[in-house]
């Protein structure tokens, strides 16, 4: 009920998006000060947030540990119990308002419960969590790998935990209250130090900002660790497929340097994916690796002009016509198209929806 009555407002979603913030800011004021004065991508922000648990709906395990991730992350903000229950009136509204004479008894019960649970599981982590709200972060070097891509080091005040393959919010000072997801580039050491590749999105203020703008010495600061992507030694039996679009090859960067460290590798095939072979910044890097490193074949795939080894075409395509992968964990990584378009190509294949790990927020 909750899948269908959501495809009825989603050809209206940037509508309704308007509306839900409408809404909210004028029962709890307050929350104004939370967001930035520029509220466009904010607004597709929430809507992203929404397709995202109206597709885990009939999958709790993974929908509540993403809200509980969710939860901890939001207590940077200072939300409190309030700013939940206003939410969920807000959200309410808007779907009441869109859907018109679909807002039936049975669907208003429906996203009711569905709210409560969000909300519940969200509170109860905030509550739980007694590390850091957020940590500061000094800029330690800042240089170009493409001419749209910068690589970012950055020194944590105190060691924020997190697992290789995860993503943490960062706010910068050029952008005071626009928070992104940027993932660690590097396995977890024991100095505080993160490495960051950003990529300057057409029209994103932080990536943009952060590519022309960072300098030595800006203080950041980082939200707790979340996210999916995330490989074990206990529990890594089968052979891996990593698959990158872009900036988004940095989670699996931080998956294969934690690997590096492994006293035995299960078989690892990554793919790196760009349009030309410029946007494969990292391939000589990946390349050398895969030099000292028996477990670990890299293919790049471009789809226009072509690379030695490489292949030519759609990330999708490419791994699809390589092999099956049955026997493998699957974990991609990208932009949000990139990431539909070879998870539904994976499923084609036969490949099993739960041996397929990715997030969804990984744009500016």
């Amino acid at each position: 009920m909750i899948r269908e009555s959501f495809a009825a407002v989603e050809p209206r979603a940037d509508e309704l998006a308007q509306y839900f913030y409408g809404v909210l800011f004028v029962i709890a004021p307050d929350c104004r000060d939370l967001f930035p004065v520029t509220m466009t991508t904010q607004r597709s922000r929430l809507l992203r947030a929404l397709v995202y648990v109206v597709q885990m709906v009939d999958r709790p395990d993974e929908l509540v540990t993403f809200l509980g991730q969710l939860g901890r992350d939001h207590r940077k903000f200072a939300v409190v119990s309030r700013h939940y229950d206003a939410v969920g009136l807000a959200l309410i509204a808007a779907l009441k308002r869109f859907l018109k004479e679909k807002w039936t008894p049975d669907v208003e019960a429906a996203w009711t419960a569905a709210y409560g649970l969000i909300a519940k599981t969200m509170r109860e982590a905030a509550q739980a969590e007694t590390g850091p709200a957020a940590w500061s972060a000094t800029v330690l070097e800042h240089r170009k790998l493409a001419r749209d891509v910068a690589l970012v080091k950055v020194r944590t005040e105190g060691l924020l935990p997190y697992r290789a393959g995860g993503y943490v919010s960062v706010e910068v000072p050029q952008r005071p209250r626009f928070w992104r997801y940027l993932s660690p580039a590097n396995a977890p050491r024991g100095d505080g130090r993160l490495t960051f590749h950003v990529r300057a999105v057409p029209g994103g203020w932080v990536s943009g900002s952060i590519v022309s703008h960072t300098r030595p010495g800006d203080v950041w600061r980082l939200g707790p660790s979340m996210g999916a992507l995330d490989v074990r030694p206990t529990t890594t039996k089968r052979g891996l497929l990593l698959i990158g679009g872009g900036t988004g090859i940095t989670p699996l960067l931080a998956i294969l340097d934690d690997l590096s460290r492994w006293k035995r590798n299960p078989p690892v095939h990554l793919f790196f994916g760009g349009r030309r072979p410029e946007d494969l910044y990292a391939l000589n890097d990946l390349r050398r690796l895969a030099a000292t490193s028996e477990w670990l074949t890299v293919t790049p795939v471009t789809e226009e002009g072509a690379l030695a080894g490489g292949d030519r075409g759609t990330l999708a395509h490419a791994v699809t016509q390589r092999g099956s992968w049955k026997n493998h964990d699957v974990l991609v990584s990208g932009s949000p198209p990139m990431i539909q378009s070879t998870i539904a190509q994976l499923l084609a294949k036969g490949i099993d929806l739960e041996r397929i790990s990715y997030d969804p927020f990984t744009l500016d």
